[in-house]
């Protein structure tokens, strides 16, 4: 397996990030990880663009970025609720009126020709690592069953919840017919 260096979403990274976003289309045709800081108001993709960039200038967007020697491959977004407070299948999740969580992690992506690779892991490894130094907390993610089924990609930008229990993430609560709400605190 390689090994990859993780550095956070900056305003140094931010080149690094944008190549990776503008060679995939804009992830997911131009949402640029946007969609958890506020749900698609209609904007263009060269406005999610800006939006993004001013976040993460303000440092009010935090992701952990995967790099195989100097090239961005991948990331995890994760911030406090209040930063992303945006998530699939909130009526579900809102049922139990939960507390909410110290940190979320939303969303995950890997290049191409690097899906499969443990980039996801690693990226999960690297976002855990920075909320470590960032304080710690309760840390919710929203991932997705695939255990004996198989699953698109396009379903797994929350990630694989076997991913997630594989770093320590234990079970919460069913918000989906596969998609979890996984729990971890780290001191």
């Amino acid at each position: 397996m390689t090994a990859y260096e993780i550095k956070p979403l900056d305003a140094a990274t931010w080149p690094d990030f944008a190549r990776l976003v503008e060679a995939n289309n804009g992830v997911w045709g131009g949402c640029w990880c946007m969609w958890y800081h506020r749900k698609d108001a209609g904007e263009t993709p060269e406005q999610k663009r800006a939006a993004k960039e001013q976040l993460v200038r303000e440092g009010r967007a935090h992701a952990a970025l995967v790099f195989d020697g100097d090239t961005c491959v991948g990331w995890c977004q994760f911030g406090a609720p209040a930063e992303l407070p945006c998530i699939h299948n909130e009526r579900a999740y809102f049922a139990t009126n939960p507390a909410l969580p110290d940190w979320r992690i939303t969303c995950f992506f890997s290049g191409k020709g690097y899906r499969g690779k443990g980039v996801a892991e690693a990226a999960l490894q690297g976002a855990i690592g920075q909320i470590k130094a960032l304080g710690g907390g309760r840390i919710e993610g929203y991932p997705e069953d695939t255990e004996g089924r198989k699953a698109a990609p396009a379903f797994l930008f929350n990630g694989s919840l076997s991913t997630f229990e594989r770093l320590g993430f234990e079970r919460s609560r069913l918000i989906g017919k596969h998609k979890w709400v996984v729990t971890r605190t780290i001191p």
